[in-house]
């Protein structure tokens, strides 16, 4: 029997779990206060999480070339440029803020999807030398690195976002450091340089990306990925606006936003260990039966202690739908087809939950006369996508399985 050599992917995925640390702790930092910073801009409140919804659609335009680019130049080029323009978006963004500009903050925005779609890829970027067996404790230990960022985001926001005149700017700002300072980690990756240094993986030719779909597995995968992800943003990107509409105070909701985070983190420790011992199915059906129970407990009332655990649940939902989901589709295509098969995911979940987070404003602030209806509306909305989500996986265990 022989023993891989996991040595190599050790590394990093050592690298990666920093980064996700370091860089991630501007992600859960513009949650917090991109809807309360449109509402201040916007003209119509209905519009107030548009600047969160322009970041996941720059994420969702940029995933189906930043993966193919990642493929010929390799992962950390791919990185790199993530970094940079999550710098640039912060700049412009402050720009807008201190313009009083809703046009430049959206643009600022957009340039942070882009840094949002290249993060999306360290979980990828973890399997890229790792054996089979330590694959997904691979993609676990990197998302767990989300633990960090849910600690250094929130807790640096409040120190910073009143640090100037023009609320929030002082955001914006740290988050510019962070993106320079996060960007030198990628140094020491050690992976695959990509396909113009290795010219013998382009004579394989894959699967195209409808061939792709057809296969139940790679669509299941898309379908659960999409729906966690998407019902997560849905919801957090309301509660800020919820919190705060509700009487409790901006740093209410970033400690509320910080135990989301840590949630949506933590248990990545031991994902992996239980995808191998109990399947992939069950535990992606888990994350979507947790994803129901933080829709009820958030429509059961508005206190402190509801909006708590809601968030809670709602991050540990997602961690085991979306990592289970990430499991699934890496196991589920050939090498040659990862740029197209990653793309091609992560352009359907993030569009997806580009169209999330801006209904979200939509049905925060305009479903209703109150915020608590409000929220209401927004925990609602999650129900077709759960059953989507698990009609699908319903189907998949029907199937008889295929190799890849």
């Amino acid at each position: 029997m022989i023993i891989a050599d996991d040595t190599r992917a050790k590394r990093n995925v050592a690298v990666l779990v920093l980064a996700q640390a370091i860089l991630g702790a501007q992600l859960p930092m513009i949650f917090v206060v991109g809807g309360l910073a449109g509402g201040q801009l916007a003209t119509n409140p209905c519009l107030a999480t548009l600047p969160i919804s322009f970041i996941v659609f720059g994420s969702m335009t940029t995933a189906p070339w930043i993966s193919p680019l990642m493929q010929r130049n390799g992962r950390r080029f791919g990185f790199f440029i993530g970094a940079f323009a999550g710098a640039m978006g912060a700049a412009v963004s402050a720009y807008g803020l201190y313009t009083g500009s809703f046009i430049i903050l959206l643009a600022g925005s957009y340039l942070t999807g882009i840094y949002m779609s290249a993060q999306g890829f360290y979980r990828f970027a973890a399997t890229d030398t790792a054996s089979e067996a330590f694959r997904p404790k691979a993609i676990s230990y990197v998302m767990a690195g989300g633990l960090l960022s849910a600690v250094i985001g929130p807790q640096l926001n409040k120190l910073v976002q009143d640090a100037y005149v023009v609320p929030f700017l002082g955001t914006y700002m740290a988050i510019i450091v962070l993106n320079l300072v996060g960007m030198l980690l990628f140094l020491w990756l050690d992976l695959p340089k990509g396909t113009k240094r290795e010219p013998e993986t382009t004579a394989v030719v894959g699967r195209s990306r409808l061939e792709l779909l057809r296969d139940p597995r790679v669509l299941v995968a898309i379908i659960c990925a999409m729906v966690s992800y998407s019902l997560m943003n849905l919801v957090m990107t309301s509660t800020p606006l919820a919190v705060v509409g509700c009487g409790f105070t901006t740093a209410n909701a970033n400690d509320i936003v910080s135990a989301h985070v840590l949630a949506m983190f933590a248990p990545s420790f031991f994902t992996g260990h239980l995808i191998a011992r109990f399947g992939v199915e069950r535990i992606v059906s888990l994350g979507l039966v947790i994803l129901a129970f933080a829709g009820i407990v958030a429509l059961s009332g508005v206190a402190l202690t509801n909006f708590y655990i809601a968030l809670i649940l709602l991050g540990l939902g997602w961690n085991f739908g979306f990592i289970g989901a990430t499991t699934m589709l890496a196991g589920a295509h050939r090498p040659e087809e990862r740029g197209a098969v990653q793309g091609m995911n992560d352009m359907i979940v993030f569009g997806m939950v580009t169209v999330a987070s801006l209904a979200s404003g939509g049905l925060m602030n305009c479903s209703g006369g109150t915020a608590v209806e409000g929220w209401n509306a927004v925990n609602l909305a999650m129900v077709p996508f759960l059953v989507l989500a698990g009609g699908s996986l319903i189907w998949l265990v029907r199937q008889p399985r295929m190799a890849v």
